[in-house]
């Protein structure tokens, strides 16, 4: 099916009387799963399949309309890639990849509610995404070590320098520690106190390399203070 242009997209699904560009904006990316999947994006291409797995509970068909959606505005794009691959997969456009601080102010700003639970299931681009979001420079310091991660069917590769944290999809290769899991047991010792040793114990999570820097990396990424509602 011919998509629409993003000129008649807008039109058609003008949502708001509003020449705001936070509201233009909602537009655009507002919809149920369209920022979880330019959040997927954020570390690479992925194919139409895999973006259905990683994103638990989304249909095949809301899938693509979204996909639909985000490429008519310009977010995204599709490509093939060569052989021996030869399989069609969305990416981010430049403009696409723009919307990262974007979502890291936001994943920031919600988890000051009382409601957020970090204990609920999550992806590994999601567990990636976060520890860019969370990184405390001030507790990192001056460490420079490599990290690699090996969450199911997904590796990266993280870097921690200058109080910030890099992180490509690639092999774990020639870094200082590596975690191997799924991404709730890696959560569950940065942002839920359990101990590495507890979850390696019972065989939840993996760690290999140096222990020292495991035990410091998963430090550095303190939740913020939950906000004090007001009672009625």
């Amino acid at each position: 099916m011919k998509l629409q242009s993003a000129e008649k997209l807008s039109e058609k699904r003008r949502w708001y009387d509003d020449a705001c560009g936070t509201a233009f904006a909602l537009e655009m990316i507002g919809e149920r799963w369209s920022m979880l999947i330019m959040r997927e994006l954020m570390f690479g291409p992925r194919r139409f399949g895999e973006l259905r797995s990683d994103l638990k509970g989304i249909s095949a068909k809301v899938l693509t309309q979204r996909l639909e959606g985000l490429e008519a505005n310009r977010i995204i794009r599709r490509r093939k890639l060569p052989p021996p691959a030869s399989v069609q997969v969305y990416e981010l456009t430049k403009w696409g990849y723009e919307a990262e601080p974007l979502m890291q102010v936001l994943g920031r700003w919600a988890t000051r509610h009382p409601g957020h639970d970090p204990s609920l299931p999550l992806s590994a681009a999601s567990m990636m995404m976060s520890f860019r979001t969370m990184i405390d420079a001030q507790r990192a310091g001056a460490l420079d070590k490599l990290v690699g991660f090996r969450l199911g069917d997904h590796e990266f590769c993280g870097h921690i320098h200058n109080g910030d944290f890099t992180v490509e999809r690639r092999a774990a290769e020639g870094v200082d520690v590596i975690f191997t899991g799924a991404p709730e047991m890696l959560a569950a010792a940065v942002y839920g106190g359990q101990s590495l040793s507890q979850l390696q114990k019972s065989g939840a999570l993996q760690v290999e390399g140096n222990r020292v820097v495991a035990k410091k990396f998963v430090t550095l990424f303190p939740l913020p203070e939950k906000l004090e509602l007001e009672t009625v």
